[in-house]
C-alpha cells in the first residue's frame, strides 16, 4: 500500500489542461504564421522587381539607342499566393521606382501599372525615344 502512495505522475485532467493551452497558443500561431510567409513572398518579388529594374536602367543609360530589354529580365514571375500587396510598404516601394532619368536622348520616363494577382508577373516594356517622345520604361503588374 505504501508504495502505490508514493508513485508521482500527472492525473488525466492536468495532462489535458496542458495539451488544451498548447492547441490554443497553435491557433493563433498558425495565422500569423502565414501572415508573415505571405509578406516574406511579397518583400521577395518586390526586391526581384527592383533587381531586373536596376539592370535594366543601367542596360538604357548605357545604350540607350540599341537598347533591348534581355529576355531574362523581361518577366518577373510572383511567388506569392494573394492577390493585391498585404504589406503597404512593398506598394510603396514600388511606386518610387516611378522617376525620371536624365539620358542623352531627353528623359527616360518610368511608368509602374497595375496590381499583383496570385501567381503574377511583372512585365518590363521599353520604347526609345524619338525626336518628339522621350524613352519609356513601363513596368505592367498583373
Amino acid at each position: 500500500m505504501r508504495k502505490m502512495l508514493n508513485k508521482k505522475g500527472f492525473t488525466l485532467a492536468e495532462l489535458l489542461i496542458v495539451v488544451a493551452i498548447i492547441a490554443v497558443l497553435v491557433a493563433i500561431a498558425i495565422p500569423v504564421f502565414t501572415s508573415q510567409l505571405e509578406k516574406s513572398r511579397e518583400a521577395t518579388d518586390a526586391a526581384n522587381i527592383r533587381n531586373n529594374y536596376a539592370e535594366i536602367i543601367v542596360g538604357i543609360l548605357n545604350d540607350q539607342a540599341n537598347y533591348t530589354i534581355p529576355t531574362a529580365l523581361a518577366t518577373v514571375d510572383f511567388k506569392q499566393s494573394q492577390a493585391g500587396w498585404q504589406a503597404s510598404d512593398v506598394g510603396e516601394s514600388l511606386d518610387a521606382l516611378k522617376a525620371t532619368h536624365s539620358t542623352t536622348n531627353g528623359d527616360l520616363d518610368v511608368e509602374v501599372t497595375g496590381t499583383p494577382t496570385a501567381g503574377g508577373k511583372a512585365t518590363f516594356a521599353y520604347t526609345a525615344g524619338t525626336a518628339s517622345a522621350n524613352p519609356k520604361l513601363t513596368i505592367t503588374i498583373a
